[in-house]
């Protein structure tokens, strides 16, 4: 199956939406920051929220999808990627970061006053950020920055077609032409990261988020530029 990888665009947002539910409809992360019953006004609040996500990653991110041209279906989303572009350290927020930044909090009040939390279980985002913090302050010790693989799944059923590998490629290749690092978080560690180690990414720590003894585990990962043969 001949995969083609493009950026994402308006009319790939519902495709990426549907992807994205659909890869993490029993994620272990998912379950655990989410209520275990969700209702349908829950799941339209999501998508709601992953259009804004995705609108925004469309002007912040680099941000991928995956579709099989040659299908009758072209235009199906079967995977998606969304990279975050690695950033110096002694490099300050631009205006426009500022502003991008304002505009999406603002976008999600909104959403919230009309949809609610959607079954988001408050509490335990901000266990996961405080301990994503911690872990990329650990592990970061690149001063250049890190292209951070923020979000990357396979439709299922398309599994084991090179859709993942060819998403991550996209960047990966790029990473090492200038010589740069790339980091990711798996919520599973079977069979991710044997599947993650094929594309050169290596285990480096367990992040374990505790809500009083309900602990979500995340799996940190990093890939070492390759050498690029010179011409």
């Amino acid at each position: 199956m001949p995969i083609t990888v493009e950026s994402l665009s308006e009319k790939d947002i519902l495709g990426a939406i549907d992807a994205i539910q659909n890869a993490f409809a029993d994620d272990p992360y998912s379950n655990w920051v989410y209520s275990k019953n969700r209702t349908k006004s829950d799941l339209d609040r999501n998508r709601v929220s992953l259009g804004i996500r995705c609108q925004w990653g469309i002007r912040n991110a680099l941000f991928f999808v995956a579709k099989d041209t040659d299908s009758e279906a072209k235009d199906e989303v079967l995977g998606i990627a969304m990279w975050m572009p690695p950033r110096p350290v002694e490099l300050k927020e631009s205006w426009g970061e500022w502003w991008e930044g304002w505009r999406l909090w603002m976008q999600q009040v909104g959403m919230n006053m009309r949809y609610g939390r959607g079954g988001l279980n408050v509490k335990r985002y901000y266990i996961w950020k405080t301990k994503q913090a911690e872990a990329q302050a650990e592990i970061w010790d690149d001063p250049r920055g890190y292209y951070f693989l923020n979000i990357m799944v396979v439709v299922p059923g398309q599994q084991g077609k090179g859709i993942g590998k060819a998403l991550a490629k996209k960047i990966t290749k790029q990473a090492d032409q200038e010589g740069k690092r790339c980091y990711l978080e798996s919520s599973r560690d079977v069979p991710n990261i044997k599947i993650y180690e094929s594309m050169g990414f290596h285990f480096v720590k367990q992040m374990d988020c505790d809500d009083d003894g309900d602990v979500c585990k995340l799996y940190c990962m990093v890939r070492e530029p390759k050498k690029v043969p010179q011409p």
